[in-house]
């Protein structure tokens, strides 16, 4: 009885899986917001049944998706499967929200990283370089333009700033898929957990955002990364070029992170309106030269644990 009802289970949620996928393959605009949902069935299978069933209900949704869609819908189906499983068997686990966001992000991450490797080595197709030689000929035919105009010098140094961040951001690929993979894990966890509860799974509240707090550690990963950045000058494209750069950026990211948290805090424990502390996020995230001090804040939040002598004024 009990295999009969996970059977019947199992069905119900790869025909909802497989409607998802179809909805969001075939209909763009639509596909865009549904396939956040695409993870809902494998965390409610996840939460509630053993590894042996998992891992068939995984392998099921994936023929399924080979017979509803195409050889190309595999990865999509194969990011959102496994990140669904792994946060769906950490929540049966009753494992807390922080590990839940963590491991279902480096998952979607690895996800991603194996598509992309695929794509080139399998296709030869980097989409990213792609797309980055279009803009950088379009922009190079538009200063073209300039130039016939007589703007010969602002044209030339608009084209090389243009030139550099394109550079950059090919350098920076890593840092893209590591925020990109936090960012929709995050998003896809604030949409299913609403839905998946209602089904009776329990799961945490998230912390407010004022409560979080960094791990310590990324200070000194942090400091660490910025003593190696002044001492090192590896050559511009090589390995150890990519990995310092990245790191400085991700971590700063972090700082910031850190810093805006220390300000909803602050604000809160003042008896400030949480509108102010979100007028001062806005406009920070806009002007570059705040963004920097928000990171400097950040990182003496965590050197200094400033919210500790907060709470021992009180």
């Amino acid at each position: 009885m009990k295999n009969v009802r996970k059977l019947t289970e199992g069905a119900i949620l790869l025909a909802a899986f497989a409607v998802l996928l179809l909805l969001t393959i075939y209909v763009p605009f639509l596909g865009m917001i549904v396939n956040l949902f695409l993870a809902v069935p494998f965390m409610l299978f996840a939460a509630k049944n053993d590894g042996k069933s998992i891992i068939v209900f995984l392998i099921a949704s994936l023929l399924l998706s080979f017979i509803v869609g195409t050889i190309m819908s595999l990865p999509l189906t194969l990011a959102y499967a496994t990140t669904g499983v792994v946060i769906g068997f950490l929540i049966q686990k009753q494992k807390n929200m922080g590990v839940l966001f963590i491991t279902g992000s480096l998952v979607f991450l690895v996800n991603l990283i194996i598509i992309y490797v695929a794509s080139i080595v399998l296709f030869k197709v980097d989409m990213i370089t792609q797309m980055i030689e279009i803009m950088r000929e379009s922009f190079n035919t538009s200063a073209d333009l300039l130039k016939n105009f007589g703007n010969t010098q602002d044209s030339e140094k608009v084209l090389e700033q243009f030139n550099n961040g394109l550079n950059l951001i090919k350098t920076l690929i890593p840092t893209l898929f590591v925020l990109s993979s936090f960012f929709i894990v995050f998003i896809m966890q604030l949409i299913s957990f609403p839905i998946i509860k209602r089904f009776g799974i329990k799961v945490e509240k998230w912390k407010s955002f004022k409560e979080i707090s960094l791990p310590k550690s990324l200070l000194y990963y942090f400091l660490l990364t910025l003593l190696v950045s002044m001492f090192i000058k590896p050559e511009e494209g090589t390995f150890w070029y990519m990995a310092i750069i990245n790191m400085t950026y991700i971590l700063q990211f972090m700082m910031i992170l850190q810093g805006y948290t220390f300000i909803f805090y602050y604000f809160d424990k003042k008896g400030f309106s949480k509108a102010i502390s979100i007028t001062i996020a806005i406009v920070s995230f806009l002007i570059p030269i705040f963004l920097y001090i928000v990171g400097i804040l950040g990182i003496i939040d965590l050197g200094f644990d400033l919210r500790k002598g907060f709470n021992k004024k009180e």
